[in-house]
């Protein structure tokens, strides 16, 4: 209705934002996160024309506020698992990094060590663990979130709340969140973590499995199994911050 109570066609759109995310006619989120790198480069060019000489802590504070917070924002809805995408947002943090003086000239995964950053796609799956055992433990309310369901098959390996994994032809519904999080390892983690008492002592844990010795090859084949597309390795190294903590 317009302002004279009058009928007035709904109009038809290829995209609507809606809390600060672009969602599409195919739901593949390429709008929301073309936007969200072209504001993360926007930003990292203002640090670069206001900061010429910067330490690595002021550059780790810098980066974390202003760039990657928009990289990291709503990250469980729009979760890419195109490799082309995935390298994209990589992209930002690669250029990011070599914005420190001292690092410039070395390997990407040698640049994040001494900033105690992990790779992005590192940070999605640990997000992507973090929202599922808040679901799974009922803190946010059930009416608002996906379906996560529990399977009663009884195995010697995982734990006592692994999720059962429908599956779909179309990629739509196959990489799901409730489907993802199956191949991000949710399922293989132990009982001593999934049930844990607080998120926090959740996320402490998980930073001790993972943060292991074998962390890296387990990651890499979850990365491999979600995509089907190799993706290379995932640095992790030091303590992860991820958005919640």
């Amino acid at each position: 209705m317009d302002k004279n109570q009058q009928a007035v066609p709904l109009a038809r759109l290829d995209k609507i934002k809606d809390i600060g995310v672009y969602f599409d006619a195919k739901l593949d989120f390429k709008d929301n996160m073309h936007e969200k790198i072209n504001k993360a480069y926007m930003m990292l060019g203002l640090i670069n024309r206001n900061f010429k000489h910067m330490s690595i802590p002021t550059f780790v504070a810098l980066y974390k506020s202003m760039v990657r917070s928009h990289l990291d924002y709503c990250c469980p809805v729009w979760s890419p698992y195109r490799k082309g995408d995935i390298e994209a947002l990589q992209k930002v943090q690669k250029r990011a990094t070599k914005l420190i003086p001292a690092l410039k000239n070395i390997p990407y995964k040698d640049r994040l060590k001494p900033c105690n950053m992990s790779t992005l796609h590192y940070r999605r799956v640990r997000g992507d663990m973090i929202e599922t055992y808040k679901i799974l433990s009922l803190i946010y309310d059930t009416n608002m979130v996906p379906n996560l369901k529990t399977t009663d098959i009884q195995t010697t390996r995982g734990n006592d709340l692994r999720i059962f994994k429908t599956r779909f032809k179309y990629d739509l519904r196959k990489f799901y969140f409730t489907n993802t999080v199956v191949d991000h390892a949710w399922n293989s983690l132990p009982d001593w973590i999934v049930m844990a008492n607080s998120t926090n002592t959740f996320k402490r844990r998980l930073n001790a499995v993972w943060l292991s010795g074998n962390a890296l090859a387990s990651i890499n084949v979850v990365a491999l199994r979600q995509t089907r597309l190799v993706l290379g390795w995932v640095t992790v190294c030091g303590r992860v911050n991820h958005p919640g903590m």
